[in-house]
């Protein structure tokens, strides 16, 4: 689909923000790409050649139609835009072993993010950027996506026990479940109008979904039997609780991506007390909690990986091998092995972590002939396998996990 190319004066203040450099095409640039997206993610990408700028664009819109304004494009982002280094990760040898299986999803330049297994195997995802759930068959590879209410743009999927696919309303508002077998759609609203913007959620073994909202500031409880919902707001101003899991006890913990701090929830009254990490300029995307209780937090804005034990109170930081500006970002414990990515590095890097030897291992992510994805959220298969993504280029991919020999874990 072309989208018109006359710049708003949002796009160009966008572009001007970015600061994209004078020349052949600037203008067509600022209108094709940042009707969609900010031009920072232009300016911030390790470049490509045209080959690859053509594939990149391909992932988010189709211009075969237009062999004249796609060269324009292309001409413009491969000239200023052209390959670089200083992005490159520094990737960890070792003697474990992965696989990598993607999946390219139907519709473009969705952003495609946070792949979640179901009970029968499939696997679901949200595609934010248009406003829709997906389904993939991985056997036969069938993709079925499906339409949202307008205006939610999801962030995040789930699943509750009876295998109805919940997705979080970033832009309206609201929380929506999707019954995959009707196809009906039911949606909560919440119940403050300060509540603008349901982030990641998760269920409870009672059934209850747990709930943040990032520029919020809150938590939120859903219970599906009566549709009620509570809220409650965190101390910390723009704290911004980002990721939320649950405890083998059923307590659930979110992470601040605007804070130095963990915050625990009581389940039965939603009082929250927070865990202040050493660093204070630590901000902190998502969490998980391995058998043993042990809470492992990607400290994002630091370049590093954490673990709270909330028995003792010790945090120990460990640095993460692409360095400060790394910004780890998803994080899961598969077998009581670490997994997390360094989202600031292209390739986007998959690493690994062993707690017993405290060593790390990683390897770059494939993402078609380029580099330009992301992973947000990431989640173990019933297998012991990673289920993650690369938003920028439409991916869903499988990790198959191989352990290395001798290993106990």
């Amino acid at each position: 689909m072309l989208v018109a190319l006359v710049p708003s004066a949002a796009t160009a203040q966008s572009a001007r923000d970015a600061a994209l450099p004078e020349g052949v095409g600037k203008q067509t640039v600022e209108a094709v790409c940042t009707a969609c997206h900010k031009a920072n993610m232009i300016t911030r990408s390790s470049g490509y050649s045209p080959d690859h700028w053509r594939e990149l664009i391909a992932t988010m819109i189709d211009l075969s139609g237009d062999a004249a304004l796609q060269d324009q494009i292309v001409g413009y982002l491969a000239a200023n835009f052209p390959p670089h280094a200083k992005l490159v990760p520094t990737l960890v040898s070792g003697p474990a072993k992965v696989a990598f299986k993607e999946w390219v999803v139907p519709t473009l330049g969705q952003r495609s993010r946070d792949p979640i297994q179901a009970a029968d195997g499939t696997i679901w995802w949200a595609g934010q950027f248009a406003n829709l759930i997906g389904k993939i068959d991985p056997v036969s590879g069938k993709m079925t996506e499906y339409p949202l209410p307008d205006g939610a743009y999801p962030h995040s999927v789930t699943l509750d026990a009876a295998g109805n696919v919940w997705y979080t309303g970033n832009k309206n508002g609201t929380v929506g479940m999707l019954d995959p077998k009707t196809e009906k759609i039911i949606v909560y609203n919440m119940p403050d109008p300060a509540a603008k913007d349901p982030h990641t959620a998760i269920f409870d073994a009672a059934g209850i979904l747990w709930f943040t909202l990032q520029h919020s500031n809150m938590i939120g409880r859903l219970d599906p039997r009566t549709g009620a919902v509570k809220l409650v707001t965190v101390e910390t101003p723009k704290a911004r609780p980002y990721g939320i899991k649950i405890d083998a006890v059923g307590t659930p913990w979110a992470s601040c991506n605007g804070s130095n701090c963990l915050i625990r929830i009581d389940p039965a009254t939603m009082a929250l007390t927070e865990i202040k990490l050493p660093i204070p300029e630590t901000t902190v995307r998502r969490l998980d909690i391995a058998p043993d209780g042990m809470i492992w937090y990607v400290n994002s804005s630091q370049g590093r990986l954490g673990r709270y034990n909330p028995e003792t109170g010790e945090i120990k930081e460990w640095p993460s091998p692409s360095g400060k500006a790394s910004h780890p970002y998803a994080i899961a414990v598969v077998d009581g092995i670490v997994w997390y990515n360094e989202s600031r590095r292209r390739p986007d890097a998959l690493v690994r972590f062993d707690p017993r030897t405290e060593t790390f291992q990683s390897w770059a992510i494939p993402s078609g002939g380029i580099h330009a994805g992301i992973i947000r959220h990431m989640r173990a298969t019933r297998e012991g396998n990673l289920l993650i993504h690369q938003s920028s280029t439409n991916r869903i991919i499988e990790v198959g996990l191989t352990r290395p020999a001798g290993a106990t874990q």
